[in-house]
This record gives structure tokens, C-alpha cells and sequence, in this order.
């Protein structure tokens, strides 16, 4: 047995002994009577603390910022009142005053009536506190800052605006026409939830910091929210026209869905059906001028010239020379190339040889004015023509009760005369009657179930009353259970011990009582009931026979 003990303690490596030393010595704490009886009281305490951390993390209300970047005497001020209205607060890692979401409205509330936090100076309350002796260019800032202050809290002053911020940029004035600039300003808005700004009220801001800056134009402003969305249409007249086309358009789908609203409602009920109209508007804008003439009927407004012919009326004939002493004869008034009078005789004196002859125009030269027919047209289409209508309705039909085709058809042709029905404008109007769905009357019940205040605090509630439980059944009763358990040991090892019959039972290891040492002791029978004892004391106390054994190991090597 000795030798066996020697080589059981066989030296052990240094680098095995050094690793594995804390590894046996917590196995040998750990392996301690007292300690694996305080091992299911220290679980418990473990699985209780875990229990309660995991319930104060899961009851405790989210934490809501209440003022973010406030001065440190205002960070006092407000975490006193709240202390004093028992409510709980705290200051995160930025600064900012947190309260429990539960507290958020009450905590605001009882900081407005005590006019808290006490909000620094501004507008143009900066400019009383300047001291004597500041520079121009310091003077010029705080004239700037100031007008900042009070264009953002006018700008806040609108309903759907929570907060403004404005940015002005006033160049320095200069007296060359050149170097001139003209001032511009930038406004950041953050918008109540839910609200928007529309086309007026956005040109009302625009207008009113143009107008609040000298030499400000209001194509100088720049408006964005707190989303980044530009609201101001600068320089962008394109859009806008498109823009003023589209609610055109919509105004007339308006004009005549409202049209068909106040026709069916009182012949099918509210509710009962659903319309829609798309129109096709014509927003071009035409404009022509014509200029025509009449040449046909071209009539002579003035005529201006002259002619030329001959002196007098004789043509030159006969034998030259013969009559050349001859007077000439009367002369006779008789308009230029008329012809002779039939039957008239030649005049008396004329000589002999000569034929009395007409005037022949030799040249003329005229200038000639007609008054010509003119017409002039100009012609000039506004938009807002309408080119093609779409109209569809949608009856609602109750189950069991269809619609007839001559049913569909008056309300068709009430809906035509309502709309205009026009053919050559391919218009189109069609009405069917089916089964609505309850999708939009579920809509209309309001938010959902899951949506409502108190889900949140029913959650978290029933989160932590469920991790209770787990803590309870899986932690608590097992650890109950086995401590009862090894309070019963003890005491049943208290029993007398059995008979022979009783050893034999306990050897085969079924229904066997426990053996004490005051068992061995005092027993006084055969080898074979004394073996069966020894027997079943090693079973039930192995660690004590085991000192035992070493213990007579250590007597017999001495």
C-alpha cells in the first residue's frame, strides 16, 4: 500500500503545477464541507439579485430630454424645483436634464410656472447691454444678432412654426456702384409634428425678412426645415409655373368631384359611393394676328400726271413750200384724240391738199393711289380649355340587393349632365356598382390596439412579472427543495440499525439505511454484519473513509 501511495505522489511538473495550481485550489474551496452547503444559499441570492436588476431595468420608465444646452445655474435651478415636486431627474453624458417620459409634461408645466429656465437675453435687449467704449465692427454684430433674434421669434409667432433659427449676410456698405452687394438671409425651421407650411405662408416668411433687412430682395432668402427640404422656390420660375398648372388642374377636379358629391348623395346616401375625376386641362396659351388685303376690289383714290402732243391740230402735208405764206385758219376748240363728227364738214380756209386731222398724244406720265381693303385679326387663347374628361363612379351594392342595368344607366346619364358630357371631346364617364371592403371602415375606427398609451406600461409590467416567475420556479423552489432534502438526511441517519437481513439489503445498494461511526462502534457481531457496515459507511460517507484509509495508511508506514 506504501508503494502504491508513493507513486500516486509522483512529482509534478513546474509548468503543470504552475497552470493547474489555481485551477485545484479553487476545486479545493469549492470541495469544502462548508462551502458546497453555502453553494445553494449563494445561487439563491444570485438568481434573487439578477430577479431584481432585470425588474429594475424593465420597470423603470424610458428617460426623456427635457432641456438640452442650458447654462449650469439654470441646470441648478431646475433640478432643485423638480426635487421639490418629488420628481426625479437626472443629467446625462451631453449635459442635458432628463426626466422619466411618465414625469416629461408635468416636470414642463411646473418649470413654465416658475419661468424656468431663465432664457438669456436677446432681441434687441443686447443692445442695453453694451458697454461704453465698444468698436464699430462689435456695435455692428450685435445689431445683427439682435435682428436674427427678433426676425426668428417673429417667424415663430406662425402656428405651425415650434422654432426658427434666422442667418443674415449684410455686406459692408461701399461707395463704389461695383463693389455693391446686396444682403441675403437664410431661415431654418423646425415644424410642429405633423404640420406643414404651405405656398403662402412660405412667401409670408420670405417677404417679411426682406422686408426687415434694408436692400434685401426676397430672392435673397433661403428657407429649409429641420428635414432639409427646401421651401423657398428662389430662382426657379419654371417650377413654378408647372406648380400653378398642377393646382389648376386640381381645382378643377375639385369643382367637379364636388359636383358629383352633392348629385348622388341624396339619391344613394353618404358614404354609399366613391368618385374621381382626371380632366385633361389645355394650359397652353395661344396668341395670333392676321393682316389680309383685297386686290380684287381695288377702287382709284387719286391719280396725279400729264401728257404731251401735238401744237395744234394740222398734220403737215402737200407740196412743201406751196402754202407756206397762207394764214392759218380759225382756229376750233376740240378735245384731244376726239373723233370728227360723222357728216361734218371741213372747215372753211383750209387749204387745198391738207386733211383735216385729230391731236395725237405723244407722251403721258401718271401717278396713280388705289384704296386697298385691309383687314387685321388678333386672336388670343387663354388657357384653362378643357380637352378630355374621365369621370368613374363606384356605388356601393348591398349583399343581396344588385344594382339593375336601368339603375346604372340613369345615374350614367345624371352624371353626364353634371359633368358636361361632351362626344366630339372623347369624353368618358363610367359607373359600376360592387361589394365596398371594410378595409377603410376598419381605417376609420381609429389608431390600433397595439398603438395605445398603455400597451408600453402593460409590456414592461408583464415582462418583469414573467421574469419573477422564471426566478421562482426555476431558481427558488429547485434550491428549496434540496436544502429540505439534506435536512431530512441527518435525521434519518439517526435510525437504529438493521438486522442481518437489513446488511445484506444495504449491500445490494436498494432501500438501505444510512451507517454511522456510533454504528460501527458498538456493533458486536459477526465479521460478515461487520463488513456490510463497513460497506455501507463507505457508501454513505465517502469522504470521511476515505480519511480513514489514509489515516491507517499513515499507521502503518509509522
Amino acid at each position: 500500500m506504501s508503494n502504491a501511495l508513493t507513486s500516486t505522489d509522483a512529482p509534478v511538473p513546474p509548468a503543470a503545477g504552475r497552470l493547474g495550481a489555481p485551477l485545484a485550489q479553487m476545486r479545493g474551496l469549492l470541495a469544502q464541507p462548508a462551502v458546497r452547503r453555502a453553494m445553494p444559499l449563494l445561487f439563491l441570492v444570485g438568481l434573487v439579485a439578477a430577479g431584481f436588476l432585470a425588474w429594475s431595468l424593465v420597470s423603470t420608465s424610458p428617460q426623456r430630454i427635457l432641456f438640452a444646452n442650458v447654462s449650469d445655474a439654470d441646470k441648478a435651478a431646475i433640478s432643485s424645483a423638480l426635487q421639490g415636486a418629488s420628481i426625479r431627474s437626472s443629467i446625462d453624458g451631453s449635459g442635458s436634464i432628463t426626466v422619466a417620459e411618465d414625469d416629461y409634461h408635468k416636470a414642463r408645466m411646473l418649470l413654465a410656472s416658475q419661468n424656468l429656465p431663465k432664457a438669456a437675453p436677446g432681441g434687441y435687449q443686447i443692445l442695453d447691454q453694451l458697454p461704453m467704449g465698444v468698436s464699430r465692427a462689435v456695435e455692428g454684430e450685435r445689431l445683427r444678432q439682435a435682428r436674427e433674434t427678433e426676425l426668428a421669434r417673429s417667424i415663430e409667432e406662425i402656428d405651425a412654426v415650434a422654432e426658427a433659427r434666422v442667418h443674415l449676410a449684410t455686406p459692408e456698405a461701399s461707395v463704389f456702384v461695383r463693389d455693391k452687394a446686396v444682403p441675403t438671409a437664410s431661415v431654418i425651421l423646425k415644424l410642429q409634428p405633423g404640420r406643414a407650411l404651405g405656398d403662402a405662408q412660405t412667401r409670408a416668411i420670405v417677404n417679411l425678412v426682406a422686408s426687415s433687412v434694408p436692400g434685401m430682395t426676397p430672392e435673397s432668402v433661403t428657407i429649409v426645415d429641420q428635414m432639409g427640404a427646401l421651401l423657398s422656390k428662389k430662382g426657379n420660375e419654371a417650377n413654378s409655373a408647372g406648380d400653378a398648372r398642377i393646382d389648376y388642374q386640381r381645382r378643377i377636379e375639385d369643382k367637379y368631384r364636388e359636383q358629383l358629391v352633392q348629385l348622388l348623395t341624396p339619391l344613394v346616401g353618404a358614404g354609399n359611393f366613391t368618385a374621381e375625376v382626371q380632366a385633361d386641362v389645355d394650359l397652353d396659351e395661344n396668341q395670333a394676328t392676321r393682316e389680309s388685303y383685297d386686290k380684287e376690289g381695288a377702287v382709284l383714290a387719286a391719280e396725279q400726271g400729264a401728257w404731251t402732243g401735238s401744237k395744234d391740230g394740222n398734220a403737215p402735208g402737200g407740196i412743201p413750200g406751196a402754202l407756206s405764206n397762207t394764214p392759218p385758219p380759225a382756229s376750233t376748240v376740240a378735245a384731244p384724240n376726239a373723233q370728227p363728227t360723222p357728216g361734218a364738214a371741213p372747215a372753211a380756209g383750209t387749204a387745198a391738199g391738207a386733211s383735216q386731222a385729230t391731236p395725237q398724244k405723244q407722251s403721258d406720265s401718271f401717278s396713280r393711289a388705289y384704296q386697298t381693303g385691309k383687314q387685321v385679326s388678333v386672336t388670343r387663347q387663354a388657357p384653362g380649355g378643357i380637352k378630355r374628361l374621365s369621370v368613374a363612379v363606384l356605388l356601393r351594392e348591398e349583399p343581396g340587393k344588385p344594382r339593375s342595368t336601368v339603375e346604372i344607366q340613369q345615374i350614367t346619364q345624371l352624371v353626364q349632365a353634371a359633368m358636361g358630357y361632351n362626344p366630339g371631346r372623347a369624353d368618358q364617364v363610367t359607373v359600376i356598382s360592387r361589394k365596398f371592403t371594410t378595409a377603410a371602415d376598419a381605417a376609420d375606427k381609429g389608431p390600433a390596439w397595439y398603438e395605445a398609451n398603455w400597451v408600453p406600461l402593460a409590456a414592461r409590467n408583464a415582462t418583469a412579472l414573467v421574469i419573477a416567475l422564471l426566478v421562482l420556479f426555476l431558481g427558488v423552489r429547485p434550491l428549496t427543495k434540496a436544502l429540505l432534502k439534506k435536512r431530512e438526511e441527518p435525521a434519518a441517519g439517526n435510525r437504529p440499525a438493521l438486522s442481518m437481513g437489513g446488511a445484506a439489503g444495504e449491500e445490494g445498494g436498494h432501500g438501505a439505511p444510512p451507517v454511522s461511526i456510533d454504528m460501527l462502534e458498538g456493533a458486536h457481531n459477526s465479521y460478515d454484519e461487520r463488513v456490510g457496515l463497513v460497506r455501507g459507511f463507505t457508501r454513505d460517507n465517502p469522504a470521511r473513509a476515505a480519511l480513514a484509509v489514509r489515516d491507517m495508511i499513515k499507521a502503518d508506514a509509522q
